[in-house]
């Protein structure tokens, strides 16, 4: 039988509201329907053109962005710092891979977080979780906490107007190759920071080349433009639905909420809503693979979600948590080689990594993070397979959410700019900081693969 948008209804949701006013609801559903898509099929097949590249080795993917995004703090200048750290990242990890990086920003659409529990104690009262802005409000309160169905309307509006600020930075000049290498130099400049300064002298050296030999941004448009896709958890099927469209050229359904979705680690369930609605839509799907992802489980997600094996179409997200990546990785990574599944790898250092802090915020140590890619590619080495990319959660702001780094955030200093409604995230120079270290393993990479050919 033919799939269409609506068959997810059909299946067990997880994760998702249970709105208290249908009738608002349909209303709301009715007016998305009839809002234009956020994206375009075109786009979503270059991506995913792009991302069977990186699957082959010959592009990287640095994927990006808020835990969620957030009414409150939306701005232009918090779209146009993290759409710049992203930039910076990618010079280094350009670098690093000699090859293409693919810029995916959690940006746009990343408003809605699974929680662990349905309600929360604060303050000695139990309220609902705050599930994100898309849903319900963050303050303390039971009118706040309520589902509104209206909030997907804001959520729309704040997504078209990032998306349209993105559109600009990307191809306006502020992505110009030099600009970005000139902020990597200014980070290296930093003492803490010493360490990264060879790595920033030789890309500015490659580009002094460049221009010498005529190479320059006024030349090559490549060099002052970017492409520059946006994701999030496809975690509130009613708006994903409502966006959905069909593609005039292919004639089949293309999520319009943003050019790559992901399933979340507690949304996997093979015979459920969110896998089933991931399942007929054409974009590049993610699936978040955490410790306790079996064989079994693997071989049936991607037979459902990628039937045709498509290159591009699934990239696996790793998320295991440091020590950990050598008990679980191997096994799908043996799995995924054993019935010749075409798949992007990417590591998510974040999500297997948070702790309460003694001074009991939620943080994420930076050692920690780097850890866990080290051992994602060392996996990788071993079993002669290919680490795709890189997904965190970050943001372009000074903020201390995430101990440790160059600039050494303790425990003591986490409430000076603990601004997250959800996560910690790394900050600008965390965030900078593990892109040369990715680096450095992507370049060891490449000269012992080069060594054995």
């Amino acid at each position: 039988m033919a799939w269409t948008k609506a068959d997810w209804r059909a299946k067990p949701r997880v994760q998702m509201p249970d709105y208290p006013d249908q009738a608002a609801l349909n209303a709301v559903e009715a007016q998305l329907g009839k809002m234009p898509p956020l994206v375009f099929a075109g786009e979503a097949r270059r991506l995913k053109a792009q991302l069977a590249e990186a699957g082959a080795g010959r592009a990287f993917l640095l994927q990006g962005g808020d835990c969620a995004e957030s009414f409150a703090e939306f701005s232009a200048d918090n779209i146009r710092d993290t759409f710049k750290v992203m930039l910076q990242m990618a010079i280094v990890l350009t670098w690093g891979a000699k090859v293409p990086v693919i810029k995916v920003g959690r940006m746009a659409g990343q408003f809605a977080k699974p929680r662990s529990a349905p309600t929360e104690v604060i303050g000695g009262v139990e309220y609902p979780s705050y599930r994100g802005d898309i849903i319900n409000g963050f303050d303390a309160t039971m009118e706040a906490r309520l589902p509104e169905p209206a909030r997907m309307l804001q959520a729309y509006t704040q997504a078209a107007a990032s998306l349209n600020l993105l559109r600009a930075f990307s191809t306006g000049g502020y992505a110009d190759i030099h600009r970005v290498q000139s902020w990597i130099s200014g980070f290296a400049e930093e003492p803490a920071a010493a360490r990264y300064k060879d790595i920033a002298q030789r890309i500015e050296d490659s580009l002094d080349f460049m221009s010498a030999a005529g190479v320059t941004s006024a030349t090559a448009h490549e060099l002052a433009q970017v492409d520059f896709y946006t994701s999030h958890e496809s975690l509130l099927l009613e708006y994903e639905e409502a966006l959905c469209r069909v593609d005039s050229t292919s004639g089949l359904p293309v999520a319009g909420s943003g050019h790559m979705l992901w399933i979340g680690d507690r949304t996997r369930q093979p015979d459920g809503a969110h896998v089933e609605f991931c399942s007929g839509v054409q974009n590049p799907i993610g699936l978040k693979c955490g410790p306790t992802t079996t064989a079994e489980d693997l071989k049936v997600l991607m037979a459902k979600l990628n039937p045709e094996n498509e290159a591009g179409r699934l990239t696996l997200i790793a998320r295991f948590g440091a020590g950990k990546v050598g008990d679980h990785l191997p096994r799908l990574v043996e799995t995924v080689k054993t019935e010749g599944a075409n798949v992007v790898w990417s590591c998510d250092a974040m999500h297997g990594n948070t702790i309460k802090s003694a001074s009991g915020y939620k943080t994420r140590p930076f050692d920690a993070v780097l850890q866990e890619v080290r051992e994602f590619f060392a996996v990788h080495r071993e079993q002669n397979t290919i680490p795709g990319g890189v997904h965190f959660e970050m943001t372009g702001k000074d903020v201390t959410e995430c101990t440790g780094g160059v600039r050494a955030v303790t425990d003591e200093d986490l409430s000076d700019r603990y601004h997250t409604a959800c996560d910690p995230r790394l900050n600008a120079s965390q965030s900078l900081e593990l892109a040369f270290l990715v680096a450095e393993e992507l370049t060891a990479l490449r000269k012992e693969r080069r060594a054995i050919a």
